[in-house]
C-alpha cells in the first residue's frame, strides 16, 4: 500500500470502507482527493465528477483523460457511468472501480440506510474516439450523470436504463458508425478466489461501448458490481469484476450461473444492435422482460442457440422497439408466437397464400373438441397470423403498403369466412337451418366495407362487416326461429367469437348497416334495397360508403346480387350531392379535429379529403364508365386518369398524397397503439422523432 502520511479522520474513515487493494492502487494524494469528494456527497448531491488531461507520449496522439467519479452506490450506476462516457464520445482505455465494503463503516453501524451510505470510487482513463471534445464536455457529462443517478436514487431503474439506452443509440446515430459484427465474449465465473464475491473474468474484442454493454447486461440481471479492473491490450479487453446478486450473496447455483452467462452475453450483443431499433429505450427494457420469459421455459437451453444468431437479435431489436403498446398489448401476450418467429427469422421472408391460411384454420377448427375450443383455436390463429404479417412489415420483408394491406386482407377474409361458417353450423345444429316456402335454405352473404373492402387495411384497423340474408322463412323444430331471428343470433355469435385485444385491433364494426346501431344486426335483402335505393332513407354519405362494399363469404349468388345492387345505387347516374359532402366535412372538422393540430384523417388535406374527392368522381362518372367501379382508392385514381377525368398531374398528386397519408396513419397507430387518435404529435418531441423514424425520414428507420 502507498503510505498515507498523517491521514485525516475523513481519509481514515474512507480507507476503512474499501478493500485493501484500493490503497495499493492509488497514491496518498489521490486517496485524499477521493475522500474529499466522498465527503461532499449528500442526498441532493449524489455524485461528483472530476477530469484532468494526461500528457501523452506522442504529440499526434489524442490526449488521455483521467476521470474520477465518486458517488453513492446504486444498482446500474456503473452502466450509467460507462454509457455516458460513450455517449459523450469517449472510449475507456483502463480503469479501477471500487465500492465501499458492506457493514464496515461507522455510518452503517449507527443505523444509516445501507444503500444510501455505500459509495463508489471509479477512476477511468479515457480517450476521445474522434476529434477534440468541447471545452464544457465534463460539465455536461457531470450534469447528465447526476440526472441518471437521481433516477437510480428514486429507484426508477427502468426510466434510467431507458434514458441511457436512448442516449447511447443517439450517439451512434450522430457518429454515423455502423454496428460492427458481433464478437464472442468469454466469461469465467470464479467463486474461490474472493471470500465475499463472485469473480467474473471477461475477455472480448474492444468494441466501442463494450463496458457499457457488458455492465448494462449485469445491471439488467440484478447483479451488483463491487470492484472492476479494466485493462486493454491491442484490440482486446481483459476485465475483472467482483460481483454479488441483488441480496449481496455470491452467485453459486449452477442454474443461476448458466442463466447469468447466457443472459449477459445476449444482452451485451443485443445492446450492441440497439441503434437499429426505432425505439432503443423500449427495445432494451422489453428484451430484459423477454429473457425473463425465456428462462422460465423448461426448454430455454435448446431455444438459446437460435437467439445467439446476430440476425435473430437484430430482428428482436427492431420488433421490441416498435412501440410500448405493441409490447404491452401484443408481444408480451404472445410469447408462444414470438419464440418460433425469432427462432426462424428466415421464414418471415415469404408471405402465406390465402389458400394455405384457409386450410390451416379449417384443420385447427376441425380438431377442436367443442365450441369453446374452436373459438380459442380461431383467435390463436388470428393473433398468430396477424402477428406474422405485422412482423414482416416491421422487418422490411413487405415490398410496399399495398402488399401489407393485401396480406392483412387475406387473413381477415379467411377469419371472417371461417367464423361465419362455424357459428352458422353451430346454430343450424341447435335449431335447424332457416328455409323458405320452397324448402331451400335461406342464403347469407357476408360483405366487408371500409378499409377491408378497399384492400387498404393497416396496423390496428377495424373490420367493417355487413350481413345480408335473402328471403323469409323459419327453422324446423319444436321452437322454430324466423330467418331474421336466426341470422340475428348468427351475427351476435360472430361478434362474440372474434376477440379484439384492444379497441380497433381486428375489432368487428357493424355500424354501416341500415340505420346504424339502431338497425338490425342482420339485414334482409329487401331491407337493404329499401334503405339504399334512390329515394330511400339512407343519408348520402351512407350510400357513398357502399363504394367499398365487397362480398367475401357465404352464398356466392347472393353476394353477387348485393354487389350488383351496390352498383345500381351508387352509380345511378344521378348528380352527386356535393353540398351533403361539404356539410359532412364541416361537422368532422368541428367535432373530430382539435384546433391548432393536424389530424391525418379528418383535417383539411387529410385522408378523408383524398377519399371523398375520388369517391365523388367515381359516383359522378361511374354510370357511364363501369371501369371506375372499384373499391381501392389508388386503383380508382388510376382509372379516373385512364378515362381522362383526372389529369396525369392531378392523379399523381392524389396518388402520392393517399400513399403518404396511409403510411402516416399506420405509423401513428404503431407509435400510439391507438387506432382512434390520429393527431400528428408536436414537432420536436420524442413521439415526433419516433414517428419520423417509422416513416423513414430519420436515421436507421425501423
Amino acid at each position: 500500500p502507498h503510505p498515507v502520511a498523517d491521514p485525516t479522520a475523513a481519509v481514515r474513515q474512507h480507507l476503512a470502507r474499501l478493500a485493501p487493494s484500493y490503497a495499493a492502487t492509488f497514491d496518498a494524494a489521490a486517496i485524499a482527493r477521493h475522500a474529499d469528494l466522498a465527503a461532499r456527497l449528500s442526498p441532493d448531491n449524489p455524485v461528483e465528477v472530476r477530469a484532468i488531461a494526461i500528457e501523452t507520449l506522442h504529440a499526434t496522439s489524442r490526449p488521455l483523460w483521467e476521470v474520477t467519479i465518486v458517488g453513492y452506490d446504486y444498482l446500474g450506476e456503473l452502466s450509467a457511468i460507462c454509457g455516458l462516457l460513450f455517449a459523450h464520445g469517449f472510449s475507456i482505455v483502463g480503469g479501477d472501480v471500487y465500492t465501499y465494503e458492506p457493514g464496515k463503516g461507522a455510518e452503517e453501524r449507527k443505523g444509516g440506510g445501507k444503500e444510501a451510505k455505500r459509495k463508489i470510487v471509479d477512476v477511468f482513463q479515457v480517450r476521445a474516439v474522434s476529434g477534440e471534445p468541447g471545452a464544457d464536455v465534463w460539465e455536461r457529462y457531470a450534469a447528465d450523470l447526476a440526472g441518471l443517478v437521481q433516477l437510480l436514487q428514486a429507484r426508477e431503474y427502468r426510466a434510467a436504463q431507458g434514458e441511457l439506452a436512448k442516449r447511447v443509440a443517439a450517439a451512434v446515430r450522430i457518429s454515423g458508425a455502423a454496428a460492427t459484427a458481433l464478437a464472442p465474449v468469454d466469461i469465467e465465473i470464479d467463486n474461490d478466489v474472493a471470500p465475499d464475491y463472485t469473480v467474473l473474468r471477461i475477455s472480448a474484442s474492444d468494441t466501442p461501448g463494450f463496458l457499457y454493454e457488458f455492465t448494462n447486461a449485469l445491471a439488467l440481471n440484478g447483479v451488483h458490481i463491487s470492484q472492476v479492473f479494466v485493462t486493454s491490450t491491442g484490440n482486446r479487453v481483459q476485465d475483472t469484476l467482483l460481483v454479488t446478486d441483488a441480496r449481496g450473496q455470491k452467485i453459486t447455483a449452477a442454474d443461476r450461473q448458466r442463466e447469468l452467462r447466457a443472459a449477459t452475453v445476449l444482452i451485451k450483443h443485443f445492446t450492441h444492435l440497439l441503434p437499429r431499433s426505432p425505439n432503443p429505450e423500449a427495445a432494451l427494457l422489453h428484451f430484459h422482460e423477454y429473457l425473463g420469459e425465456l428462462f422460465s421455459r423448461p426448454s430455454w437451453p435448446d431455444e438459446l442457440a437460435s437467439l445467439e444468431r446476430p440476425e435473430v437479435l437484430d430482428a428482436l431489436a427492431r420488433l421490441l422497439g416498435v412501440s410500448e403498446f405493441l409490447w404491452d398489448d401484443f408481444l408480451r401476450m404472445q410469447h408462444a408466437n414470438l419464440f418460433p418467429v425469432v427462432a426462424d427469422v428466415a421464414a418471415l421472408a415469404q408471405p402465406r397464400r390465402k389458400v394455405e391460411l384457409a386450410a390451416d384454420l379449417a384443420a385447427l377448427l376441425a380438431a377442436a373438441a367443442d365450441a369453446q375450443a374452436r373459438r380459442a383455436a380461431l383467435n390463436a390463429f388470428k393473433d398468430r397470423e396477424m402477428f406474422r404479417v405485422d412482423m414482416r412489415e416491421i422487418l422490411g420483408h413487405v415490398r410496399d403498403f399495398d402488399q401489407f394491406s393485401a396480406e392483412l386482407t387475406d387473413l381477415v377474409e379467411t377469419v371472417v369466412a371461417a367464423t361465419a361458417s362455424m357459428v352458422g353450423d353451430e346454430l343450424a345444429a341447435q335449431h335447424g337451418a332457416p328455409r323458405g316456402a320452397d324448402g331451400r335454405r335461406i342464403p347469407l352473404a357476408v360483405c366487408v366495407l371500409g378499409k377491408c373492402g378497399g384492400f387498404e387495411l393497416g396496423y390496428a384497423s377495424d373490420i367493417e362487416v355487413m350481413f345480408v340474408y335473402g328471403g323469409s322463412g323459419e327453422t324446423a323444430g319444436p321452437q322454430p326461429l324466423t330467418a331474421h331471428a336466426f341470422y340475428e343470433k348468427l351475427v351476435t355469435e360472430f361478434s362474440r367469437a372474434i376477440w379484439a385485444r384492444r379497441e380497433g385491433i381486428f375489432e368487428i364494426d357493424l355500424d354501416l348497416r341500415p340505420y346504424g346501431k339502431a338497425g338490425s344486426l342482420a339485414v334482409s335483402l329487401e331491407a337493404f334495397q329499401r334503405y339504399f335505393a334512390p329515394g330511400g332513407p339512407a343519408w348520402p354519405y351512407e350510400r357513398q360508403a357502399l363504394i367499398k362494399l365487397r362480398a367475401v363469404a357465404g352464398d356466392d349468388a347472393l353476394g353477387r346480387q348485393v354487389e350488383a345492387l351496390r352498383d345500381a345505387y351508387v352509380y345511378s347516374g344521378h348528380s352527386f350531392d356535393l353540398a351533403a359532402m361539404r356539410a359532412m366535412r364541416e361537422r368532422q372538422l368541428r367535432h373530430l379535429v382539435t384546433p391548432g393540430t393536424f389530424n391525418a384523417k379528418y383535417s383539411l388535406g387529410g385522408m378523408v379529403d383524398v377519399e371523398y374527392t375520388v369517391q365523388g368522381l367515381q359516383m359522378r362518372h361511374g354510370a357511364a364508365h363501369p371501369g371506375l367501379r372499384l373499391t381501392n382508392t389508388r386503383a380508382a385514381i388510376a382509372a379516373l386518369a385512364g378515362h381522362g377525368i383526372l389529369s396525369a398531374e392531378n392523379a399523381g398528386r392524389l396518388h402520392e398524397a393517399h400513399l403518404l397519408l396511409q403510411k402516416l396513419i399506420n405509423a401513428l397507430r404503431v407509435v400510439r397503439g391507438n387506432s382512434r387518435d390520429l393527431t400528428v404529435p408536436a414537432e420536436g418531441g420524442e413521439e415526433y422523432a419516433f414517428l419520423t423514424r417509422r416513416l423513414g425520414y430519420g436515421p436507421d428507420p425501423g
